[in-house]
């Protein structure tokens, strides 16, 4: 049974939450705030997986999150929210979360992104820990990315995007593919301009001359695709 951390302040959602997630198979762990999540994460170092509400009487639930990937805690986290507005979905991806879905939403569809995420990151460990092109090395165990051995700080979103590159080398990947590979389907909270900005910054941490890819190459009116080295 998956255990999973729920950070929510709203008691009438998390009664239900509970509910539906345990009848769901999941063991579910509730913290109303800030400081008592941080208290059950230092506690406990088996959760599966991580549900965030964002605003909390004590913080923010994206800076935790922050926190966390900093210490190199890659457990999936999905962001709750009462907001769709673009900039706080990419601010939410940006800071490590892995999805985000908003109030109010289906309890099945939560359910499903969550065996998703979980899918996608027991498909992860059974993979090889290192992925390598040329001078770019990423570490897949400790979540960091190397370039001619020096270490390069990634956002979560900037550090999915690179995985995906790394593993279909050589392939053509179309922005639709992208988007379902990276969000399970939920591409609509990224348009293309926002993976257009996401590549953009991959290139200006990884190319010698961005505007001159070695990498991550266009194809134009297709999507991407990262030339084998």
């Amino acid at each position: 049974m998956h255990k999973l951390l729920l950070l929510e302040d709203d008691i009438s959602l998390i009664d239900g939450l509970t509910y539906s997630l345990e009848k769901s198979g999941f063991e579910v762990e509730v913290a109303r705030t800030i400081k008592e999540a941080e208290e059950k994460l230092i506690r406990c170092k088996e959760y599966a997986l991580l549900l965030f509400d964002v605003t909390l009487p004590d913080g923010n639930g994206f800076r935790l999150c922050e926190k966390l990937r900093a210490a190199g805690d890659r457990t999936p986290i999905i962001f709750l929210t009462a907001s769709d507005e673009e900039t706080s979905v990419i601010r939410g991806l940006d800071c490590g979360g892995d999805d985000y879905i908003t109030k109010p939403f289906k309890l099945g569809e939560l359910c499903s992104r969550i065996r998703a995420l979980l899918r996608r990151s027991s498909g992860q460990n059974a993979e090889e820990s290192i992925l390598r092109s040329g001078a770019v090395t990423v570490d897949l165990t400790e979540g960091k990315v190397m370039l001619r051995g020096e270490c390069v700080n990634f956002t979560g979103a900037e550090y999915r995007l690179l995985c995906l590159f790394l593993k279909n080398k050589g392939r053509v990947l179309t922005r639709t593919m992208i988007l379902d590979k990276l969000w399970d389907g939920a591409g609509n909270f990224v348009d293309d301009n926002t993976l257009s900005v996401y590549v953009r910054r991959l290139r200006e941490k990884l190319e010698e001359n961005p505007s001159m890819p070695e990498y991550l190459k266009t194809v134009r009116g297709v999507g991407y695709q990262w030339e084998m080295h």
